[in-house]
């Protein structure tokens, strides 16, 4: 009963964490102007980032509303996808659930690819080989040759299929690591910290695959004070936002100490469907940041785990706020630059913290077998662990239940010996009524013995 309350709450606050601040055509622009509107590309370092590594052959899978892969930024960018919500397209290209559609901007962000102006026509060289073609105008995406994968959810209002998001989430992580993706991007989230036990086997999943999930924070203004899941799972890379200042963002981002690492999440710019493009704002953009510069990463040294990845993200940033780890920046702010190009000690565990652990110690979860693999016909959400029960109380060593019973039989001893003397002033009182006045009045007990003594 526990679980199922919990998750019903869940599943009414899980919703899309962006704010669209305006929708518009692009009008005719050199490309430089469009660059200069994507400040994150130089502020966080990611140009120089670019000098290493574009993300080429990795795989990002965005857990989503659906993106538009017709979107002249993201033409090549859609490598496939799957619909979890059962209410889409099985690509998972077509957008579910609450409005403004959410996807594309995510993928716009994260491995857009611009667009050639549609007047725009190569001019002829001398020679045989054309020069090359001008500079695009549209999104540039922080890991611009990396390929998506679109796996749509229906969230934040109810679905027409009937799943929820106990079913829908932990089916979408499994498709994404089941066809490639080595970077999972979540732009949702909830104003719970709590997540449904159903999700354990599926993040444990990503895990085992060595898969980094990237997850936004979420915002203050949507009513996330304090970071929810899944952004709190242990492992799962949470991402906080900055204002155009380069400060925790006050109505952009929410807090906790689950957050690894701050990037901008303010006067943001992405695609939508049909090719027009919004101005927008939240923990949701800041994500895609990260999970880009994530790919450029795997890209560039293939075979580094995820943890290795995240390490080298969280590592490398740039430390704000209260010094070392705080609750508004993590480890600080995004440093794309230095993420691909410093030297970085190898870490023994994730920073983050690990879900397997996790289970272990809060579910009880014996994880000497791994999770089993889904069907290859649906992917599966059977959760490898019993259901949700509220976890025993380890047992007390023996010192401590020592300690326990002389505590509480020092506790009955005082007790009784307070009650004893109340009763002895009580018939005391009863039987000398003048003395138990002057007792009151002077808050002295007096005691006359045979031999006229006075004892205090």
């Amino acid at each position: 009963m526990l679980q199922k309350t919990g998750s019903a709450a869940l599943a009414l606050v899980l919703a899309a964490c962006c704010l669209c601040t305006g929708l518009f055509t692009p009008p005719a622009a050199h490309a430089d102007e469009w660059r200069d509107k994507q400040y994150w590309l130089a502020e966080s370092g990611i140009n120089k980032a670019w000098e290493v590594s574009k993300g080429a052959g990795v795989k990002v899978a965005i857990i989503d509303s659906g993106v538009d892969a017709q979107h002249p930024d993201l033409k090549g960018a859609v490598a496939g996808g799957y619909d979890a919500s059962g209410s889409g397209q099985p690509d998972g290209q077509k957008s579910v659930g609450i409005k403004p559609e959410h996807g594309t901007l995510v993928a716009t962000m994260l491995a857009g690819r611009g667009h050639q102006p549609a007047n725009a026509t190569p001019t002829a060289a001398p020679g045989p080989a054309p020069v090359a073609p001008v500079a695009p105008d549209g999104i540039m995406g922080v890991a611009p040759e990396a390929q998506i994968l679109s796996v749509s959810t229906w969230l934040g209002s109810p679905n027409p299929s009937g799943k929820s998001d106990q079913d829908q989430i932990p089916e979408a992580v499994r498709w994404a690591v089941d066809n490639g993706a080595k970077v999972i991007n979540i732009s949702l989230g909830s104003t719970t910290p709590q997540w449904p036990q159903s999700w354990d086997a599926a993040f444990l999943y990503a895990e085992q695959k060595d898969v980094v999930i990237v997850a936004a924070a979420g915002n203050r203004i949507g009513g996330n004070t304090q970071v929810g899941a899944p952004a709190t799972i242990p492992g799962v890379l949470t991402v906080a936002g900055l204002d155009r200042k380069g400060a925790a963002s006050v109505d952009a981002s929410s807090q906790g100490i689950s957050i690894g690492v701050a990037a901008p999440a303010e006067n943001l710019l992405g695609g939508l469907p049909g090719g027009s493009y919004a101005e927008w704002a939240g923990t949701s953009g800041s994500a895609p940041i990260v999970a880009g510069v994530a790919a450029l990463i795997r890209s560039k040294w293939p075979a580094m785990s995820a943890e290795q990845v995240i390490n080298r993200i969280v590592s490398t940033a740039r430390d704000a706020g209260a010094p070392g780890k705080d609750p508004l920046y993590g480890f600080g702010v995004l440093n794309a630059e230095a993420a691909l190009k410093d030297e970085v000690p190898e870490a023994k565990s994730n920073p983050l913290g690990s879900i397997a652990e996790w289970i272990r110690v809060h579910r009880r979860g014996n994880l000497a077998t791994p999770a089993p693999l889904p069907t290859a016909a649906v992917p599966s959400a059977v959760p490898t662990l019993p259901e949700a029960t509220v976890p025993a109380a380890e047992a007390p060593s023996q010192r401590d239940s020592a300690i326990g019973a002389a505590v509480v039989i020092g506790f009955a001893l005082l007790f009784v010996a307070i009650i004893a003397a109340a009763v002895v002033q009580l018939r005391r009182a009863a039987s000398d009524p003048a003395l138990a006045a002057e007792e009151q009045e002077t808050g002295v007990i007096e005691k006359v013995d045979s031999g006229g003594k006075t004892q205090h």
